[in-house]
């Protein structure tokens, strides 16, 4: 058989949403990995992942836009290699109440369900940080005991901050590394797949052990996004258009040079931005132009209305990054929050990426993106396991 570095690596790309692990994993090493499946309920971000990854799959039918529940992983009519997925994780995450008994929480199980059927020498988990703390990953860990249903497999498990992978952006996020045991067994190493090494680091940042890490970069910051998009919007509105890539007639396809598009803020919000410096937030602003919520309650975030840093990776970027009083969303120069297409610079999507959607759900689809430099931080050292192994 070819070894891996002539025969693509298939991939399932589950809760892909508008690409971001299938975005990294193809960007790694072009023709290293091919899509043979993706699942994914949002009908806007499924077209968005339609708009940039169908035409190289020789169309769509390899995409299910709906329920996974309702997908039969027998549908994939090759050999999965590799399993990619971030189970939504509103159901748990930090930002809200956490609902032990939401629905969400149970998707996992549908992930699960698809490794056993696919049966891959690897898959991979992407999830908020407070998941490790979850009721879930009890359950998941439990799985690949010798009597669980996912014995087969080794977990490794590790938070990871994509700044220090080379994103412009701190964004702390669990991911869960499982290889076969029969690959485990092959490897010259005889060890799982383990997480990539960080290629930059915090600014004096020391080691657990006191010293200096293996000389790294520094963190990327925000600067090398906001120096190439112009400091004002002309337009608070996207291109009239309309496509149909999956049934669905919605907005679109932009590009994500398109999306530089501006809000209408009252006058009492652009005086608020005005009084704001780099690094301040609503604690900055004086009496007459704050609100009695926020002079009474001074413990909370401290990011509402906050302004980001020009030399600092900006903060995780979120759903609703076009509304300061969500968070550290204001310029760091300009007077404004940031826009869409500074939004996906940051998280690593290219200035030609295509988009399917309203404002909001394109915004949505961005907040809820695995950051491309992330995920082909984790592409290249999954393929230099499977390349290290016995030939496929």
């Amino acid at each position: 058989m070819t070894a891996p570095a002539t025969n693509p690596i298939n991939i399932v790309d589950l809760f892909a949403g508008c690409g971001g692990l299938t975005q990294g994993f193809h960007t790694f090493k072009p023709g290293a990995f091919r899509t043979v499946g993706a699942v994914e309920w949002d009908i806007a971000a499924a077209s968005t992942y339609a708009a940039n990854f169908a035409e190289e799959a020789g169309g769509t039918d390899h995409i299910h836009a709906g329920d996974i529940a309702k997908w039969d992983p027998k549908d994939v009519a090759s050999t999965v290699d590799v399993i990619l997925g971030g189970p939504p994780c509103q159901g748990f995450s930090g930002l809200g109440k956490e609902d032990p008994n939401d629905p969400r929480n149970k998707l996992w199980k549908e992930y699960v369900r698809v490794v056993l059927t696919l049966k891959p020498k690897i898959f991979v988990i992407e999830n908020v940080d407070r998941f490790l703390r979850s009721r879930e990953f009890e359950l998941l860990t439990a799985s690949t005991r010798p009597d669980g249903e996912l014995s087969d497999y080794v977990l490794q498990t590790k938070l990871l901050n994509a700044a220090d992978y080379g994103v412009p952006q701190t964004r702390r996020r669990v991911i869960v590394l499982a290889t076969h045991r029969d690959l485990v067994a092959s490897h010259p190493s005889r060890k799982p797949l383990e997480h990539p090494h960080p290629t930059h680091r915090k600014p004096d940042k020391k080691g657990s052990e006191g010293t200096l890490f293996t000389p790294l970069e520094d963190w990327i910051p925000s600067s090398v996004v906001f120096s190439t998009t112009p400091p004002e919007t002309e337009t608070t509105q996207l291109p009239e258009r309309s496509c149909d890539l999956l049934g669905a007639t919605l907005p679109g396809t932009f590009l994500t040079t398109d999306l530089h598009i501006g809000r209408n803020p009252t006058e009492l919000s652009l005086r608020r931005y005005r009084a704001i410096p780099e690094g301040g937030n609503r604690h900055s602003l004086p009496e007459e132009l704050s609100t009695e919520n926020w002079i009474n309650h001074r413990n909370g975030s401290g990011d509402v209305m906050g302004r980001l840093w020009w030399d600092r990776p900006s903060v995780t970027i979120r759903t609703e990054f076009y509304k300061p009083e969500k968070g550290r969303y204001l310029h760091p120069k300009a007077d404004r929050p940031i826009t869409h297409l500074e939004a996906a610079l940051l998280q690593g999507f290219p200035p030609n990426y295509k988009w399917v959607g309203s404002k909001i759900q394109i915004a949505r689809q961005i907040g809820n993106a695995v950051p491309a430099g992330l995920a082909q931080a984790i592409a290249r050292e999954l393929y230099r396991y499977l390349c290290a192994t016995a030939p496929r």
